[in-house]
């Protein structure tokens, strides 16, 4: 595989469908930069492939399943060059047609990845594959939004929207695609990074989880309108019921669902503050800010979804390019005790 190929994964592709992530990454060292990059191309790709509305749910289901194989090492090459030709012509935004196009050289790359990283990039994606693999299993047809940049305009009616069914659907769901990934975090930094952290590992995998299960249910707030009205609800139904609503009447009744919203920011605000205490106990600067970049957006995001209110549900909630830029000019001040300060400020600045 030639380094041209490589780069242009790790520069165009990549920056095309992340955002903030992407910001983060170049902050940190080397050793880190290719395992992490290579990690979210193919978390990206299998989400695509899972969310892509054009496409049969059988169709998505069984393509998951085998590039799930692939990454694992158990599939041939052309399981990626004949999910590539199936989905790519499905995707409307540019970004995601490339990236399904560069699937056969994304896993190329994982092949070649160092061998002490390679077993943490198949674990890492074997979990996040579990929850994918769960959501479609759940909801069937209809596109999430909850991990992706994109939002559905599709409508449902109110007999066809599924709900969780409980916390612990939550709790796990968050966990497979995200909390996993902070405990990938965590470990890839211990190997690579030179007096990593002043906690022990143990405690910063615990930390690591919390705060990317944190980082997940903040998308699932987010984006929680648009999911209902794709057909999926990730507020889960027992708590629904608890106020006398289903699933169906959340979308025309957004503010009795309140106090259900409130108690998940209030326990995404949490995860955010484990979060930062994680940052906080790292010793290197760059790493650290790096680090802590998605807390501070994530306390923005929070604070823009309670001053929006029940609004929330009708129009998407995202802190601005500019103000993300904002946030990156602060690398000055990165101490625990001024990332601390930023970060109770960004909880309650105003919009």
């Amino acid at each position: 595989m030639k380094s041209l190929e490589i780069n242009r994964l790790r520069g165009p592709i990549l920056r095309s469908v992340s955002r903030s992530f992407y910001l983060s990454l170049r902050l940190l060292p080397a050793p880190l930069r290719d395992p992490l990059s290579l990690a979210y191309l193919l978390a990206r790709t299998t989400d695509t492939i899972a969310d892509t509305p054009g496409a049969p749910v059988e169709l998505r289901v069984e393509s998951l399943r085998h590039l799930a194989g692939a990454i694992q090492g158990n599939a041939p090459i052309t399981t990626a060059e004949n999910i590539r030709e199936s989905f790519a012509p499905f995707q409307s935004d540019e970004a995601e047609r490339a990236l399904i196009g560069a699937l056969p050289e994304t896993l190329q790359w994982l092949e070649l990845l160092d061998d002490r990283d390679r077993p943490e990039v198949r674990n890492v994606l074997q979990k996040i594959n579990q929850g994918q693999m769960l959501d479609l299993e759940r909801f069937g047809s209809g596109r999430s939004t909850s991990t992706r940049t994109s939002t559905s305009t599709s409508t449902s009616t109110s007999t066809s929207i599924k709900a969780l069914p409980t916390s612990d659907d939550v709790d796990e769901y968050t966990y497979l695609v995200a909390g996993c990934v902070g405990e990938f975090w965590t470990r890839l930094c211990f190997a690579h990074v030179a007096d990593f952290s002043e906690r022990p590992e143990a405690e910063m995998l615990e930390l690591g989880m919390k705060y990317g299960k944190s980082l997940q249910l903040i998308n699932v707030l987010r984006d929680a309108g648009s999911d209902l009205r794709a057909g999926r609800c990730y507020l889960p139904e027992d708590e629904l019921h608890s106020l006398g609503l289903t699933p169906g009447e959340v979308l025309s009744q957004p503010a009795r669902v309140e106090p259900i919203m409130r108690q998940w920011r209030e326990k995404a605000e949490r995860g955010l503050v484990a979060g930062l205490d994680y940052a906080c106990a790292i010793r290197s600067r760059r790493v650290r800010f790096a680090t802590a970049l998605p807390a501070l957006i994530g306390a923005r995001t929070l604070s823009l979804m309670r001053q929006t209110g029940p609004e929330v549900f009708e129009r998407r909630v995202k802190v601005s390019r500019a103000e993300i830029r904002r946030m990156m000019l602060s690398i000055a001040l990165v101490s625990p005790r001024s990332l601390r300060a930023k970060f109770e400020k960004l909880q309650g600045a105003a919009v």
